[in-house]
């Protein structure tokens, strides 16, 4: 399956130091498999969305069409914060 990052995500993501940069995306390629692999739960109180755990950090994503949306990483109090203040993307 298709892993696709947001361009937003995508940036903060290339801010990070090498080490979790390099562990956040070891985790998005484990979504790439059949079935994918990690930490992986439904977000409560928002339809489609789905949150992989990385260590400290979060992943949130949707399933799409043409394979996995991941439109938000961030530390883990904070990514949730976004999602409900409009964040959505």
């Amino acid at each position: 399956m298709k892993v696709s990052v947001h361009p937003i995500a995508g940036k903060y993501l290339e801010r990070l130091n090498e080490i979790d940069k390099d562990r956040i995306k070891t985790a998005l390629q484990g979504l790439e498999k059949e079935p994918p692999e990690g930490d992986i739960i439904p977000v409560t109180g928002v339809k489609g969305y789905f949150r992989l755990k990385i260590g400290s950090y979060r992943a949130l994503f949707r399933y799409r069409d043409d394979g996995i949306y991941v439109t938000h990483i961030d530390p883990r109090g904070q990514v949730y914060n976004k999602k409900n203040k409009g964040g959505k993307r």
